[in-house]
């Protein structure tokens, strides 16, 4: 889900937080350390008063785009058929 909203757009910590359903803070730090490590997030800190940090999605991981495109649509379309709407 993070991969899903960092290829829409660059996020702060705290809107990440806000679009994904359930998530702890100590899920979403972990999982972006993670990402980061395997180089599909990129974390850019700001020189500014409070400190600003934007994550964004590398050259490497928007080479994911298209896999994150197919698994959302097949979940929308899941999610559709347990509904029962066509």
């Amino acid at each position: 889900m993070i991969l899903c909203q960092l290829s829409k757009r660059v996020a702060r910590f705290n809107e990440l937080k806000r679009t994904i359903p359930g998530i702890t803070q100590h899920m979403l730090t972990t999982s972006l350390r993670e990402l980061e490590a395997n180089g599909l997030v990129q974390r850019t800190i700001f020189a500014e008063v409070p400190p600003r940090v934007e994550y964004r999605m590398t050259p490497h991981g928007r080479s994911l785009k298209p896999v994150i495109e197919a698994l959302a649509h097949w979940g929308s379309l899941h999610l559709r058929r347990q509904k029962g709407i066509k």
